[in-house]
């Protein structure tokens, strides 16, 4: 009691909007809100739905269920999200979801088969053409506890000789909106020059790409150059000769460094707990998948 007032620590529901009570049970019509509330172990949990627009755009790409009816897309794939999103356990994926193991089952089958990847490509393929691109790259190291596969099977993870421990870097390019068209996944050790070059053919046509001086590099300039492409990336310091950009224009390549924020918010993938390459990238493609391509809900 302070000052004659009682408080109750109770937990904090940050969407009240959708009501006092809680909502237990996975929604069943397309109408029901986006996220709902389900009380469990004196804590609220913010669960995460597909609705019915989402889930129109990605079906087309998902692999046909033959044989015995697979499980509810729609509750896998929510349960999917969820857990990349808040960086859980596949052991902790609430019930309303379904078994643990069919969510890790199901997403480690489609991350090899590239279900999560293509949905990605096909998604970010189908956007407008942009005026400009920001490109940057950044990296990220794997958690202490962080899973990983056998040698045996071919799935050892790149390690940093000198460190011995596995990390990786993420080189995006985003348009004017900040949403990234294309992405890629390397090792820690690999220059921003060399990965700019491997994308380069990959890219959507736009005037003006833009760039921090690790692409200041004479080979990928005559490759924009040979597609009649402006660049403006600041020159090196030990550049003889200094090559002039525009500033002020130069000052919106702080959209990717936002995209890449706004990424890293799930905290799977900033924690990253998964080692293995393959499957980091499969959860890096689920995230901006939802996050810059699904559309509203």
């Amino acid at each position: 009691m302070v000052n004659g007032i009682v408080y109750v620590l109770r937990a904090w529901n940050p969407y009240p909007q959708l009501g006092s009570g809680p909502i237990n049970g996975f929604p069943k019509e397309d109408g029901d809100l986006t996220h709902w509330r389900r009380q469990e172990a004196s804590s609220w949990l913010i669960c995460f739905v597909f609705r019915k627009r989402r889930r129109a755009r990605i079906e087309l790409y998902l692999p046909l269920s033959y044989g015995i009816p697979r499980v509810d897309d729609r509750r896998v794939i929510s349960g999917i999200v969820f857990l990349i999103r808040n960086g859980l356990r596949w052991r902790d994926a609430s019930s309303d979801y379904g078994l643990p193991k069919s969510i890790y089952n199901r997403f480690i089958r489609w991350r090899q088969l590239g279900v999560f990847n293509k949905v990605f490509a096909e998604l970010a393929g189908k956007g407008p053409r942009p005026e400009r691109l920001m490109i940057d790259a950044t990296h990220l190291n794997a958690h202490r506890t962080a899973a990983s596969l056998p040698k045996k099977r071919g799935c050892s993870p790149t390690y940093r000789a000198h460190q011995r421990r596995a990390e990786l870097k993420v080189h995006a390019v985003c348009d004017g909106e900040g949403r990234p068209p294309v992405m890629l996944l390397s090792e820690g050790q690999m220059s921003d020059d060399t990965a700019a070059a491997l994308m380069i053919d990959h890219l959507p046509k736009a005037k003006v790409p833009l760039g921090d001086k690790g692409y200041d590099v004479e080979g990928f300039r005559e490759a924009l150059a040979k597609r009649n492409i402006t660049p403006c990336i600041t020159s090196k310091a030990n550049r003889k000769i200094q090559i002039d950009y525009d500033k002020v224009l130069y000052k919106q390549r702080q959209k990717v460094e936002d995209m890449f924020g706004r990424i890293k918010n799930w905290r799977r993938i900033h924690t990253r707990y998964d080692r293995f390459a393959h499957t980091f990238m499969s959860a890096i493609a689920i995230a901006a998948t939802v996050i810059f391509w699904l559309g509203p809900q």
